[in-house]
């Protein structure tokens, strides 16, 4: 877990750890990971990154990294061949906010997503999931075709 300090976000009072650009950044331009998982650190006051994911790791190892009753953000760096056989990859950012998470939290993320938003300038897709349906490989493979 990474721990830095708060940048103001008038709406919600949350900032954005200062390594979360750069890690983002790492995963487009550099592909250092197949996926990294935010979470908000609310002493802290800011959403931090949590987790990143191998290049070696598949979706279900991402799927695993998302709790269960806890909201998070999420960009997952989706690689796919189309139909005229070209390797390609799409970076989504997924606001997973399970129906059975606390009130505040859902609050809480759903206030502080478009100051993460701004710092993760270049995904893109997004997906707002509140169960695992809506984050299955096939949503993801629709959406990039």
């Amino acid at each position: 877990l990474y721990v830095f300090f708060l940048q103001s976000n008038a709406s919600s009072g949350m900032g954005v750890a200062p390594d979360i650009r750069e890690t983002f950044l790492e995963l487009q331009m550099k592909k250092a990971f197949r996926y990294v998982i935010f979470k908000i650190e609310e002493k802290q006051k800011q959403v931090v990154v949590e987790k990143t994911g191998a290049t070696t790791e598949s979706y279900d190892d991402f799927l695993a990294c998302l709790p269960e009753n806890d909201c998070r953000y999420a960009l997952y760096d989706f690689d796919f061949v189309t139909g005229e056989n070209v390797q390609k990859s799409k970076i989504f950012f997924i606001a997973w906010s399970p129906d059975t998470s606390r009130i505040r939290a859902k609050m809480l993320y759903s206030t502080s997503k478009d100051r993460i938003k701004q710092e993760l300038d270049g995904f893109h897709y997004e997906i707002q999931a509140t169960d695992p349906t809506e984050v299955e490989l096939d949503v993801l493979r629709d959406r990039a075709h």
